[in-house]
């Protein structure tokens, strides 16, 4: 890795119990670049959907493996998070990135997942093919 960058990469089951688990390893090693507490919450609420849609969406409840990696930058003061599944994937990345769009019938999904990312990170990509699986990137500037 390279000067003044840090990196951790976390492999973990598809249950549901993991995301708490993803926030507080991902609010932790942020917490080098000393962000605000508003910064700290941003992160952890856009880690929480991205792990959510990697357990519920990606592998629809069957067990998979989500990793998550987290870069911290410390001279851009930046975090990038990098949530893959290796699950359904998305068909239509543009339609499921719409706020209120979901797959899931039984009701309990808002849909809203990709809308709370792209609020509260400054920077979000998404990959994925059909059956192949499904990459979120996003990235945080803190102090900004």
């Amino acid at each position: 890795m390279e000067e003044g960058r840090e990196h951790i990469r976390l492999e973990m089951e598809s249950r549901s119990s993991n995301e708490e688990f993803a926030r507080v390893v991902a609010a932790v090693f942020m917490s080098r670049l000393d962000p605000t507490l508003e910064e700290m919450d941003d992160v952890k609420t856009a880690v929480s959907e991205a792990v959510t849609n990697a357990v519920i969406h990606g592998y629809r409840e069957k067990c998979g493996t989500v990793v998550m990696e987290l870069t911290a930058d410390r001279t851009e003061r930046s975090l990038t998070v990098e949530v893959t599944d290796q699950g359904t994937g998305i068909e239509d990345i543009k339609k499921a990135m719409e706020p209120m769009y979901t797959t899931d019938r039984s009701g309990e999904r808002s849909g809203m997942g990709f809308a709370f990312m792209e609020a509260f990170m400054d920077e979000i990509t998404v990959e994925s093919e059909a059956g192949c699986g499904t990459k979120v990137t996003m990235k945080k500037y803190i102090g900004r």
